[in-house]
C-alpha cells in the first residue's frame, strides 16, 4: 500500500499540532493547514526535533473558496486522501441571555460550516477509494451544556449531530467516522479565549465559576500528543468506536450514564460558589474548587 495520507486543519499550535508530528511519526504523510502560514513555525520546529516531515498548506476553514482550492492541490498532489481530522476550531464564552446570534454564527461558521467545508471536499476521494476515515474534534462541552460558554457549546453539540449522521451515511462506502472529546489539553485556544461579553449583570456567578473550571483544570492539562495518539489509535483500530473521550475530565464529563440531565440542572441551583463545586464533584467526580 502506498504512504497513507492525513489531513490535520489548524495544525499551528495545539491538538492540531501535536496530531500532525504524532501520525507524521506514525508513517502519514501529513499536510497541516492553518488559516496564516507564518504561525506554523513552532509545527516545524516540532516536527524537525522529532525527525519528521508536515507540509504546510494555508487555509481559512471559514472561507469556501480556501477550502475547496487548498484541499484541491493537496488531493491533486498526493492523489488520495486517508485521514482528515477536523481540528481548527475558536472559542466562545457567553451566558445565552447574553448571547448574541451574530456571536453564535461567528463560531458556527468555524467549528461547523468549517468541518463540514472540508468533509465535502474529501468525501468524493473517500468513496472512490472505498475507504478512509473522518476525525472531528468535538469536546467535552459536545455532551454537556457547559455554563456560560452558549456559542461553543452550539457549536460542539451541532458537530456531534453532524458526525452521528454522517457516520450513518459513509459506513456503506467504508468511511470511518469518528468523534474526539477532549477535556482540557495544552492548547493555545485558553490563553484565546479568556474575553466575556457584555452582560445584563445577572450572570457574575456563572463566569467566575466557568473561569474556575478552567482555573483548575489547567494546571492539570493534558499533553496533547495524547490525544494525537487516541486519533492515531481511532482511526486504525479494528473494533472502532464513534466516539473517544480523553485529556483532563474528559471520561468523567462525557459520561452521561453516569447522571441524569436533571442531576445536570440541579448542578446549575447552586446558591453560593462553595455551593456549586460541592455539586459539580458529586455529580462528576471532578474536583474544581479552588
Amino acid at each position: 500500500m502506498s504512504t497513507p495520507v492525513a489531513i490535520v486543519t489548524g495544525a499551528n499550535s495545539g491538538i492540531g499540532r501535536a496530531t500532525a508530528v504524532h501520525l507524521a511519526a506514525q508513517g502519514y504523510r501529513v499536510f497541516g493547514t492553518a488559516r496564516n502560514l507564518d504561525s506554523t513555525g513552532k509545527l516545524r520546529a516540532m516536527a524537525d526535533t522529532a525527525g519528521v516531515e508536515v507540509e504546510t498548506v494555508q487555509m481559512d476553514v471559514a472561507d469556501d473558496a480556501s477550502v475547496a482550492d487548498a484541499l484541491a492541490r493537496i488531493i491533486d498532489t498526493a492523489g488520495r486522501v486517508d485521514v482528515l481530522v477536523n481540528n481548527a476550531g475558536v472559542g466562545g464564552n457567553a451566558v445565552v441571555e447574553d448571547c448574541t446570534p451574530e456571536q453564535i454564527q461567528a463560531v458556527m461558521d468555524v467549528n461547523v460550516s468549517g468541518a463540514l467545508r472540508c468533509i465535502r471536499a474529501v468525501l468524493p476521494t473517500m468513496r472512490a477509494q472505498g475507504s478512509g476515515a473522518i476525525v472531528n474534534i468535538s469536546s467535552v462541552t459536545g455532551r454537556i451544556g457547559a455554563i456560560a460558554q452558549a456559542p461553543y457549546v452550539a457549536s460542539k453539540w451541532a458537530l456531534e449531530g453532524l458526525s452521528e449522521e454522517l457516520a450513518l451515511e459513509v459506513a456503506p462506502f467504508g468511511v470511518r467516522v469518528v468523534i474526539v472529546e477532549p477535556g482540557i489539553t495544552k492548547s493555545a485556544i485558553f490563553a484565546k479565549n479568556v474575553d466575556l461579553p457584555p452582560s445584563v449583570g445577572a450572570y457574575d456567578a456563572h463566569y467566575r465559576r466557568m473561569l474556575q473550571f478552567y482555573a483548575a483544570g489547567i494546571p492539570q492539562a493534558t499533553d496533547p500528543f495524547e490525544v494525537g495518539a487516541v486519533i492515531h489509535h481511532a482511526v486504525t483500530t479494528d473494533d472502532p468506536k464513534l466516539r473517544y473521550a480523553c485529556s483532563w475530565g474528559g471520561a468523567e464529563l462525557t459520561n452521561r450514564a453516569a447522571f441524569s440531565d436533571e442531576a445536570w440542572v440541579e448542578v446549575g441551583r447552586a446558591v453560593d460558589d462553595d455551593d456549586y463545586y460541592r455539586r459539580f464533584e458529586k455529580t462528576f467526580g471532578v474536583s474544581i474548587a479552588p
